[in-house]
C-alpha cells in the first residue's frame, strides 16, 4: 500500500465512486466554520490536500485570498479552471515546505492526513502546515474520530456507476483503517485494484504532534455543525490550533 494515494486520488474512478458525497453538508460546514472563525477581510488561507478545490472555491467566493495544494495532477488541473485573482492552485506534496510564515489560516479537510508509511512523514505534514502559518495563525484539521469510526465501520458494498462496477471492502487493525476498491471497467480490461489506508490518530496523538511544531489546541469539535466533541459519540475530530511559536 505504499503511496496508495498517488494512484487512487489521481484516478478518475476516485471521483466516480465518491460522486454522491454530500456537497450541501460540505458547503454548510464552510459557512459555519467561517462564521465561527470570523477571519479578517482578505485573510490568506491555505487548503492543504484540496482535491479539485471545492472548499477553496467556496472560501475564495467569500472574499478570502486562497491557495490550494494537492499531490494529484489531475485534481489540480481541474481546480485551475476556477482560478482567479484571489484563488490559485498548485501541484505540491504537503510533506514538503510551502510558503513559510505566509498564511493566516491553514485548512486540512475531510481526513486528508494520516496516509503515509512512516510517522516521520506524518510529522512532516504537520511541519509544513505549521511553518506555512504566520505567528498566531490558525490550523484547522478535520479528521475522523477514531473511537467512533472503529465502532461504526461500514460493511462491504458494491456500487454501479454507468457501466463501471465498484466492489469495496473495509477492515481495520490496531493502527489503521483499510479499504480495497476493485474497479470493473469494461473499457479497462482486467479489474483494477486500488487501496486506502488511514492512521488511527487520536486526540492525544494530534496534541503531541501539534505541540512539537509549536501549535496549541484551542477548540475541539465533534461534527460539521461544530458541536462539542464526544469521545464515542462524535463522528468527526475537528481541531482548531494556534501557532504560538516558530515551529521546529
Amino acid at each position: 500500500m505504499q503511496d496508495w494515494f498517488r494512484n487512487w486520488f489521481n484516478s478518475p474512478y476516485y471521483y466516480q465512486l465518491y460522486a454522491n458525497r454530500n456537497e450541501k453538508e460540505a458547503s454548510e460546514f464552510i459557512h459555519t466554520l467561517i462564521h465561527y472563525l470570523k477571519p479578517a477581510q482578505a485573510a490568506k488561507m491555505l487548503d492543504a490536500a484540496c482535491g479539485k478545490g471545492r472548499h477553496s472555491i467556496q472560501l475564495a467566493e467569500m472574499g478570502y485570498d486562497v491557495t490550494g495544494i494537492d499531490l494529484s495532477e489531475n485534481s489540480i488541473s481541474e481546480a485551475k479552471k476556477s482560478e482567479n485573482a484571489n484563488l490559485e492552485f498548485y501541484v505540491h506534496d504537503m510533506r514538503l515546505p510551502f510558503r513559510i510564515n505566509f498564511f493566516d489560516y491553514v485548512f486540512n479537510f475531510f481526513t486528508s492526513f494520516g496516509y503515509f508509511q512512516s510517522q516521520r512523514e506524518n510529522d512532516a505534514v504537520i511541519r509544513t502546515m505549521a511553518s506555512a502559518l504566520k505567528p498566531n495563525g490558525f490550523l484547522i484539521i478535520d479528521y475522523l474520530n477514531v473511537h467512533y469510526a472503529k465502532r461504526h465501520i461500514e460493511p462491504d458494498y458494491k456500487k454501479k456507476v454507468g457501466d463501471i462496477n465498484f466492489k469495496v471492502s473495509k477492515w481495520q487493525d490496531d493502527t489503521h483503517f483499510y479499504k480495497k476498491i476493485i474497479v470493473e471497467d469494461p473499457h479497462a480490461g482486467a479489474p483494477l485494484i486500488y487501496s486506502e489506508k488511514v492512521a488511527k490518530f487520536s486526540l492525544g496523538d494530534f496534541t503531541d504532534m501539534l505541540a512539537y511544531r509549536g501549535l496549541q489546541i484551542k477548540e475541539i469539535f465533534g461534527d460539521y455543525q461544530l458541536n462539542s466533541y464526544s469521545l464515542y459519540q462524535s463522528p468527526r475530530l475537528i481541531i482548531l490550533a494556534e501557532k504560538i511559536r516558530i515551529s521546529n
